[in-house]
């Protein structure tokens, strides 16, 4: 099984510059928000969120799981972050027992994986039978896939009917869809990830750090960058609910384990369509 996170895209938690401004994303706060208000009415008991990294989506219960395949990302969170439980672990090969978790929350997760279905498969095995709740958000639409999926090596963006179709061939039925983000973000996004192309051509060399008077620039860089998207959150969002579903760019995908589904179909191989 492929590791969720490209080598490239796993450097980016070893910058400290990086790791400073992540949870300060208005799309990350768009998602963090969307997936807590899916959860609100829900009675959590064991809740695993695969793909963590330092930015989990979930903080309410004490008896969360947080899982990712970055060994650097897991003891980042574990020692900013005072409660849960933190797993190393490959999603296409979760260390847990079937029908372990009344929840599984996978946000942006799914489209690293070549192998989709097979952790899909493997999410609904560890939820609760009947009633275990599976939370995804994934990059809608593949006519929005350009530079920022390359960057972040993405294997795909997906169309409705194909998520729900592997969503039910995994014996999972969706029940609830949400638009958390919309066409202007996907423009956002492109437009960042070609800049910061451009301005890595131009870093400090290796070895080199800044110097005292370039310092004070960062920190005003860094809290302007902070409000900056606190801001540009609230356009993003007004941007998703305006638009329709067919134009969102992330979606949030709701769905509980269906009658009668069986934990050896992770095991089983993809119906024709």
């Amino acid at each position: 099984m492929q590791n969720i996170r490209n080598m490239r895209f796993q450097e980016l938690f070893k910058e400290e510059k990086y790791l400073a401004l992540k949870n300060c994303l208005y799309n990350y706060l768009l998602r963090k928000r969307a997936v807590e208000k899916c959860l609100l009415s829900e009675t959590l008991h064991w809740v695993l969120e695969i793909g963590s990294g330092i930015s989990p989506l979930t903080t309410r219960s004490d008896h969360t799981i947080y899982s990712d395949v970055s060994i650097d990302a897991i003891r980042f969170l574990k020692k900013h972050q005072e409660k849960g439980f933190y797993v190393v672990a490959d999603a296409g090969q979760l260390p847990f027992k079937p029908g372990v978790f009344s929840h599984v929350i996978c946000s942006e997760v799914l489209e690293h994986i070549e192998d989709d279905l097979a952790v899909i498969r493997e999410m609904s095995h560890i939820l609760r039978k009947p009633s275990g709740c599976l939370v995804i958000t994934i990059p809608h639409r593949k006519c929005y896939f350009t530079n920022d999926d390359y960057f972040v090596k993405h294997h795909r963006r997906y169309e409705l009917a194909e998520i729900k179709h592997k969503l039910l061939v995994a014996g999972l039925r969706p029940i609830d869809m949400r638009k958390v983000l919309g066409p202007l973000e996907k423009i956002t996004m492109s437009v960042a990830v070609y800049l910061y192309s451009i301005l890595q051509k131009s870093r400090l060399p290796k070895g080199k750090s800044l110097k005292r008077g370039q310092r004070q620039p960062m920190h005003v860089f860094t809290v302007s960058f902070k409000w900056a998207n606190l801001i540009y959150k609230l356009f993003a969002w007004l941007d998703a609910s305006i638009m329709p579903l067919s134009f969102s760019s992330v979606i949030l995908i709701k769905s509980v384990v269906s009658a009668g589904a069986r934990p050896t179909e992770r095991f089983g191989h993809d119906e024709k369509r």
